[in-house]
C-alpha cells in the first residue's frame, strides 16, 4: 500500500507555522542535495535547487539528467536542505520525503517558467509530499529534537538524549 501524499499547500493548511520554518530552512540557500534510486535500487545523491510556489514544491531539471531518469522509473525521493557552511547547523536540518510527479501540462510548465526563468530546456517535477523532518539542537537541554510530519498525522516531536534513556515523543 503506498503512503499517504499531499501537496505543500495540503501541508500548509496542516501545519502552517512547521510548513513556514520548513521554507524557510530551504530559502538558506540556493542549492540541496536530492536523493534518488538508481535501477538497481542503489541511492544516487545530486544536487538540486529546489522551488517552492503556488502551493507545491517542484523539482527542475534538465533532460537527460539521470536524477531525471530515476524519478520518471520510480518517483521515490528525498530532498536535503543544504546544512551550510559549518559543523554548526544553527537553522536545524531539515529533509522532505515523497514522491515526484512530471509535470507534462503546456500550460502549467510555462507558468513555472516565466516565474523561476530555468534554463531551457527543462524538466519539471510536482512532489508530493510523504514525510517532513526537521532536526536540531536544543540548546538548554543539549537533547536532539525531531519534529516529524506525516500526512494525515499530527506533528511529532521526539527528544533524545546522549545517555541511555530512551526517546521521549510527544504530539
Amino acid at each position: 500500500m503506498a503512503p499517504q501524499t499531499f501537496s505543500w499547500t495540503d501541508f500548509e493548511a496542516a501545519e502552517a507555522r512547521f510548513a513556514d520554518a520548513v521554507r524557510e530552512r530551504f530559502l538558506l540557500y540556493k542549492h540541496h542535495v536530492l536523493a534518488t534510486l538508481r535501477a538497481d535500487g542503489s541511492p544516487r545523491v545530486t544536487g538540486l535547487e529546489v522551488e517552492i510556489r503556488v502551493g507545491e514544491l517542484w523539482l527542475g531539471m534538465m533532460p537527460n539528467s539521470r536524477k531525471a531518469y530515476d524519478l520518471r522509473r520510480d518517483p521515490r525521493f528525498a530532498v536535503q536542505a543544504n546544512p551550510g557552511p559549518d559543523a554548526e547547523m544553527a537553522d536545524g536540518d531539515v529533509r522532505i520525503s515523497g514522491r515526484a510527479v512530471e509535470v507534462l501540462d503546456a500550460r502549467e510548465r510555462a507558468r513555472y517558467a516565466h516565474e523561476v526563468h530555468p534554463p531551457e530546456p527543462f524538466l519539471l517535477f510536482r512532489a508530493e509530499l510523504t514525510e517532513v523532518v526537521h532536526t536540531g539542537i536544543d540548546k538548554e537541554t543539549e537533547e536532539i529534537v525531531l519534529r516529524v510530519w506525516r500526512p494525515g498525522a499530527a506533528l511529532r516531536t521526539i527528544r533524545r538524549g546522549g545517555g541511555t534513556e530512551p526517546p521521549r515523543e510527544s504530539a
